[in-house]
């Protein structure tokens, strides 16, 4: 017996149906892609979004540093360029009080530890008032100092010194340790006669302050 044929409506509802499951797997596909796309838009969105903010703001401090040299330029120039200097000596001089006053100054504050440096100038103006030095005694520790310091702050050079004089010549060394471009504070002092002249011993302390230095650095975005 002959199996019955497949009425015409029963092909059309089959068809229908296959019709529907290809839309429905084409709309799933094109919402998961468009979901996932979108997501990656945003999120590209907002890392540029960060790095145009990074730039600007880097570039507002480019053009703030260079106004701010602009100026710093000028002032130097000003602070510098003067017939006398600081001290009253000739900026183009080669006496104890001539130089240009950014020499003064980074003579005044060095800008590393330089402990031969200090006892130079020490000898420098003990000898200049007519006393003999008997010894100066200090840490020469410029590695050390170099390696663990804040700039942001003079830091101290302790140093003590043994002299001996006539008491005018050990009046004017005193004298001079308070006038001098470098700062030094005197913390203890200790005088004893001897014969004729005075033997001082001076505990004191300098100071200096590390330069600062330009830092170029880079910031990853993320």
């Amino acid at each position: 017996m002959a199996k019955p044929a497949l009425s015409t409506k029963r092909i059309q509802i089959d068809k229908s149906q296959a019709n529907m499951v290809i839309f429905v797997a084409i709309a799933a596909f094109i919402t998961v892609f468009s979901l996932v796309s979108a997501k990656a838009l945003l999120g590209k969105r907002s890392f540029l979004s960060r790095v145009v903010t990074e730039k600007e703001k880097t570039l507002s401090t480019l053009k703030s540093n260079n106004d701010a040299a602009s100026k710093l330029q000028a002032s130097y120039k000003v602070f510098n360029d003067t017939p006398n200097n600081l001290l009253g000596g000739n900026p183009s001089g080669t006496g104890d009080k001539d130089g240009e006053n950014a020499e003064l100054i980074l003579d005044a504050l060095p800008s590393r530890y330089d402990f031969p440096g200090l006892t130079s100038s020490i000898e420098k103006m003990i000898k200049g008032q007519g006393g003999s030095i008997d010894a100066i005694t200090g840490l020469d520790d410029e590695i050390a100092q170099g390696q663990s310091v804040d700039s942001s702050k003079p830091i101290e050079m302790p140093f003590e010194v043994e002299a001996s004089s006539n008491p005018d010549a050990i009046q004017s060394i005193l004298k001079t340790f308070g006038k001098s471009i470098r700062p030094i504070n005197i913390v203890k002092l200790t005088l004893a006669a001897e014969d004729s002249k005075i033997r001082t011993h001076v505990t004191a302390k300098s100071y200096y302050q590390p330069k600062k230095t330009l830092e170029i650095t880079t910031k990853v975005v993320k």
